[in-house]
Parts: C-alpha cells; structure tokens; sequence
C-alpha cells in the first residue's frame, strides 16, 4: 500500500527545539493536540493572512497525494504533477478538470460501496460513507467520509471554542447540554459502514478529544446519543441536562431546530421529568436497556432540586416559557447551534427562550467539507459571517448574477442566476454572490456545493461569507423565480400580523409550486400554536402575495398567469409528523431541516392530510 504523503505546511508554530509545535497543518489538518486557545487563533491569523498560497499548497497536497486515483488519472493521467510546483499545478487543474456534480461521483461512489478495492477517488482506501440529510432534494446521498472528515470537525470545534472562550468564557470541567443524535448505521454490499456525518463523528476518538481540548463535557453518555430513537434520547438530554442544571455552561445543537424541539417537548414533560429528578428513577418512556443502564448510574434522588425545578416551570407557565434558559440553567453563558439559512426562522421561538442570553451562530460547512468559522460569535444570527478556513478543502466560487428586471423572462432558461467562470478563494469580491464549488482530501473534486454565499468582507486573506440560499430550490410556475431566502422574507412579513395580533405564532412553515391546474400558483403551508381568526389569515396571506418582490412573479400576477396564492393551515404536529417520516427513512434528527420548498410527494400527502383551512390571496384583485 502507498506511504500516505505527508506535507508539512507553514506557518507552523515552534516548541523551542526546532520542532513543529502541535498545531502545525499536515494534509490539510491543523494537528491541535495540546493546543491553547491563543495558539490555535495564531495558527488561524497566520493561514487566514496567506489564503491564496494556503489554498496553492492544499490542491497540490489533494492531487499528489491521490494521484494513482482514477477519476485524478482520468482528468491529469499524462501529466507528471508529483514534480509540478503548486501554481503551475493549480493552473492545469482548474484548466483540464471539469466543474462536476454529486452526480458525477455516484458511479465511483457506487463502485466503493459495492466492495471496488480500487483507488477510484482516493489512494487510500474508503471504509465509511456519510449520508447527506436528504432534506433538500427528497433522497440522501453517500458522501466519502474518512479521517480526515472527523479530525477537521475536531479542528473547527477547537478553533471555534477558542473564538467563542475570548468573549464568553466558561469554567473548566463544565458541563454542555447537548441535543444530540446518532442515527442507525448499515452496511453497503461491500461491507462499508453508512451512517450520518455526525454518527460517525460522535463515536470518533476526536469527539473525547474535543472535550478534552475544550476542558467541557457533555452531560449525556454515548448511549443517550446513539440510542436511534429521537424521542427517548431528548428526554434522557433534558433530564441530565436539569439534574446537572448548576454545572451548564451552555447550550447546543447541530441546528437550532433541535433545540426548539426539546424545549417544545420539554412543556409537556416537566413534570415527570422532576419526578425522575425527585426519586432518581427513570420514566417508563425510555424503554432501550442500554440507554437506561447508562442514566440510571448517573442520576441519583434529589429531591430539593425537584422542588426548585417545578417551582420554576410553574413559573415559566404563567409567562409562556419565557425565559425558559436562564431560569432552569443559570450559569449557561450562550446558546451555539447553526441558526442561518433554513434555520433561521426558529431564532424568533429560540429568543423567547433566551431572554437575552447570547445566541452564537455556529460553524459553516457540509456533509462534504467544513467550510467557515464565526470568528464573531458576539453578532446576531442575522448578521453573522463565516471566515473560510483555506486548509480544509480546495474551494473555488462561480460568480452569480441576478437575472435583469428589464429582460424578456420568456427567452430566460429555468434556472436561478447566471454564472461566470470559476474562481479561486484569493480572487473574490466583497458584496459579490457565489456558489462553492470544492475539490477536497475525501475524493470530491471540483464539485459543486449548491450554496449560495455572498462575500461580506475578509478575515485577513481569507473571505468571510454570509451564507444566502441553497441553489435550484425555487418556487416557479411560469417565469418566476422565487429562492428560499425570498420565501422566508415574504412569510416573515406575514407572520408579522399575526404576532401583532398576540393570539397565535408561526410555528413552522414550507410551500410548493401547484402547477398541476392552470394558472398555476404557490402553496404554503403554516402551523400555527393559538387561534388566530379568519380575517386575520387571510389579511396574512394577502400580505405574503404582494410581498414577493421577484419581477417575474409580480408581472405575472398581474396577467393572471400565475394565480393568487394558497395559505393552507395544517394542525398541530404536522411537521412532527415530516420529521418523524424523514427519521423512519434513514435520517437523522441532528440532521434534519424542514425543506422551505418541495415536491417530496411524502411530504405532501401528509400536509394534505392535515390541512384545517384554506385561504386565496385578494392581492392584484383590481
């Protein structure tokens, strides 16, 4: 078997004896292992100063070091690129290599979970595949995943919590209160395991090392985490969670949709929860042995602590759970989830638990490859940006332009924006909208990501990205294009009127394009918690129809080609009802996001099966 190539690459710190320190980059990893937390933002000050030459040597350190794989000897075969230098290299690949799509990897993929031993899309070989969400596009795809994949996830949370440790910092040997889920794994025909991205990071030796790194230890054994059922997990989360109320530093997820989710669960079950508390026993609810085994060594009766926990939860009744965080852990400092993109409208939900306590937007990346830091963990949601971290992957940006207002939408072929050439990291421009395209050390190369970001300033050499929508999910009927980001802007200002109202709020939300009667229009479906009138949805679903500011949707409402929008009301739980369809097919709730557009004809029979009540828009009536 090939020697793995081993590429140190500076800046790299020094011990005092000519040594590189710990937190020197080898394949594109920093090795953080007894790393401070100064240390590891050094490293990063100094790689994020020299992105464009950090990104030369990344790209060569993939390429060489894969060199005998086919999909690199189909594309670079004749070349002798073990004696390029990094430029030149970079040259010919960006030259000879074509832009690709997950579905140019699948065969290759396929072949390797089928059992192919060859080096198809890496020299060394591939034993574990990830599976995507499956949320965006109705079906999960394998994604190579390796060790390289957990040790980055380990540098990122380091590096991270360094950031964060600057403004909030945390008592050592605290706890974290963390929402957090394996799925089930399986078996491919060539005996490859498959699991979630997360499944495989958390039963990884550097997910003990991150907590050993960050001096934080999560309050839930490993049989809570991976116990494959969501709903026994939260509870066993949010009982060691409480009985270790004291000791929370603070509060996670991967995205913030689980937190609301336990914390929604939470109003239901407070009470038998402080009953366990009171007599250090166990709910029947939680019935996998294994899972019981591993909390009923760690709770014990406290009865004082019962008393005080439902003392407050009466409290917090009276006053809709609000504040519902502070109260019940009084020395977490934040809550750290992902709260952009299509998480973004739970942050509304997740500040009322708050009370002002700091929400601190965590890290930006994919199933495929880490991408950004928040090295501003003090900024809003709102406002927060990634700074891209140049020795993960090869990253390249294909510019993105809006479609012209003045253009005839007739000759516009159905797609979302138009595109230039390609890009490397050290060429972008503030202000300017890009899709990711990466080439990274798990066999991915130049394929694109399906994100759009834009470029909101830099962090030294290296650009920090506000992450805008995902690609291809638009709502479109006729020569309209309305994005995910459109989409949550126009239910944003609906929803307004019903907060003003102070009778219900929007729970969640998603929508689709009706295109099977003509004219077609756009569906959207709301759950709502509290009663709102008649008058008032439809007030809201006018509201939403005249909201959306896309030309083509506005010129087309107006002729009449495309009819007045549906606001469709569905009972409570309905979008449990989603989540708990998507986990009974193979995902993970760490993993989920409810799809904001759809065509998944599972989703749709069930919101059609809940739906209450159903509301046209009177907008462009005269």
């Amino acid at each position: 078997m090939p020697q793995r190539q081993e590429t140190l690459m500076e800046p790299k710190m020094n011990n005092g004896n000519g040594h590189g320190h710990g937190c020197a980059i080898v394949n594109g990893r920093s090795r953080t292992n007894n790393c401070t937390s100064d240390e590891v933002i050094e490293w990063f000050e100094q790689v994020s100063q020299k992105g464009g030459s950090v990104q030369k040597e990344i790209l060569s350190q993939i390429l060489k070091q894969n060199h005998g794989a086919e999909y690199v000897k189909k594309w670079l075969g004749y070349h002798n690129i073990q004696e390029m230098d990094s430029s030149a290299l970079e040259s010919l690949f960006t030259s000879v290599v074509p832009i690709s799509s997950h579905a140019d990897f699948e065969p290759f993929i396929q072949r390797i979970a089928d059992g192919d031993t060859n080096p198809l899309l890496t020299q060394q070989p591939i034993t574990t595949l990830s599976l995507s969400s499956g949320t965006t596009e109705g079906r999960q795809k394998f994604v190579p995943f390796t060790r390289h994949s957990a040790q980055t996830t380990l540098q990122i949370f380091t590096l991270a919590a360094a950031y964060r440790s600057r403004i909030y910092p945390i008592r050592e040997g605290g706890k974290i209160l963390e929402f957090i889920y394996s799925s089930n794994t399986f078996k491919t025909k060539g005996g490859l395991t498959v699991g979630t991205a997360t499944t495989h990071y958390y039963a990884s030796e550097e997910f003990k090392i991150k907590q050993e790194q960050t001096k934080s230890f999560t309050c839930s054994p490993a049989e809570v985490i991976s116990g494959g059922d969501y709903k026994q997990s939260t509870y066993c989360h949010l009982l060691l969670g409480l009985f270790f109320s004291d000791q929370v530093e603070f509060i996670t997820s991967a995205f913030v949709y689980s937190i609301i989710q336990a914390f929604r669960s939470f109003q239901e079950l407070w009470c038998e929860i402080c009953n366990d508390i009171r007599s250090g026993s166990l709910s029947s609810r939680v019935k996998l042995p294994k899972m019981r085994k591993a909390v009923l060594e760690i709770i014990s009766p406290n009865p004082i602590l019962a008393s005080k926990l439902e003392n407050i939860c009466k409290e917090l009744e009276l006053v809709d759970w609000f504040g519902l965080i502070p109260k019940l852990w009084p020395n977490a400092k934040y809550v750290y989830s992902i709260m952009t993109g299509s998480m973004l409208p739970y942050v509304t939900k997740l500040r009322h638990y708050a009370n002002g306590l700091p929400l601190v937007s965590a890290d930006y990346g994919s199933t495929e490859s880490w991408i950004g830091v928040n090295v501003d963990p003090s900024l809003p949601p709102e406002k927060v940006t990634f700074a891209v971290v140049p020795t993960f992957s090869y990253f390249e940006f294909i510019p993105l332009y809006r479609h012209n207002k003045q253009e005839d939408y007739r000759s516009i072929v159905a797609d979302d924006f138009i595109e230039d050439k390609p890009i490397p990291l050290s060429q972008v421009k503030a202000g300017q909208e890009y899709e990711i395209v990466l080439t990274t050390f798990t066999g991915l190369y130049r394929c694109r990501l399906g994100d759009v970001v834009e470029v909101a300033g830099f962090h030294n050499g290296t650009p920090k990205l506000n992450f805008v929508c995902r690609r291809k999910l638009i709502l479109t009927v006729n020569i309209d294009k309305n994005t995910e980001k459109d989409l949550q802007l126009v239910v944003e200002k609906g929803s307004q009127l019903l907060k003003r109202a102070k009778k219900a709020e929007l729970v969640d939300f998603t929508s689709y394009a009706h295109v099977s009667n003509e004219p077609g229009h756009y569906v959207i479906f709301w759950e709502i918690d509290g009663y709102a009138e008649d008058s008032l949805l439809e007030a809201c679903c006018t509201e939403m129809d005249a909201s959306f500011a896309d030309h083509g949707y506005v010129v087309s409402r107006k002729t009449k080609s495309i009819g007045p929008l549906e606001l469709c009301i569905v009972e409570r739980g309905t979008f449990k009802k989603i989540l708990d369809n998507f986990i009974a097919n193979g995902a993970a709730l760490s993993q989920f996001k409810t799809p904001r557009c759809t065509s998944n004809h599972g989703m749709l029979n069930i919101l059609r099966a809940c739906a209450l009540k159903k509301f046209r828009s009177t907008a462009y009536n005269t």
